[in-house]
């Protein structure tokens, strides 16, 4: 089978802002969607991807926080994610986002959470998770609520990120 690379939505995009839809059973299409989701990141390359920034909404994320080059992938796929726990110490992490390329910013988030969600098997899980991985899961459920890194910034550098995506889209809409 192969796997699909899928186009990533780019800031502003309306489906972005839009919160999704639980997922009511776990099915082949949806299996499919997690496939192409996270070929999608690697090829990004990213460590994080979710459902609605290919466009579908519904409350499906990808994950791989590993990054050395000796390390072995730990793909996560999450469906109906969901943090049930979050530290009182928090970490500032430069945030970046597939959909807003190349802005970064800091953003302070939980240091620990734990998060409950399904696997492509119907299998339900609980794991806390820690620094990067972490932030990562946390950005990531934030865009099944329709919220993007830049959200929690102020109104002007947000405002001036956003102005520089509209500009990107104009020059890629012009090839």
């Amino acid at each position: 089978m192969t796997h699909m690379k899928r186009p990533i939505l780019i800031h502003p995009d309306p489906r972005l802002k839009k919160v999704c839809t639980p997922v009511a059973n776990v099915t082949d299409a949806l299996r499919e969607l997690s496939r192409d989701m996270l070929e999608t990141m690697y090829d990004a390359p990213g460590i994080g991807l979710a459902a609605p920034q290919v466009g579908v909404l519904e409350r499906v994320i990808v994950l791989d926080c590993v990054k050395g080059e000796n390390e072995t992938p730990r793909p996560m796929v999450m469906i109906n994610p969901e943090v049930v726990a979050v530290s009182d110490e928090t970490n500032v992490y430069e945030e970046g986002c597939l959909s807003i390329p190349d802005q970064y910013a800091e953003v302070t988030r939980p240091k620990e959470v734990e998060v409950r969600w399904v696997d492509i098997n119907g299998k339900e899980h609980k794991e806390g998770f820690d620094g990067l991985w972490a932030t990562c899961v946390q950005h990531e459920i934030d865009h099944l609520d329709g919220k993007l890194f830049i959200d929690y910034l102020g109104a002007m550098k947000r405002q001036m990120i956003t102005r520089r995506m509209q500009k990107l889209k104009r020059e890629m809409a012009r090839g």
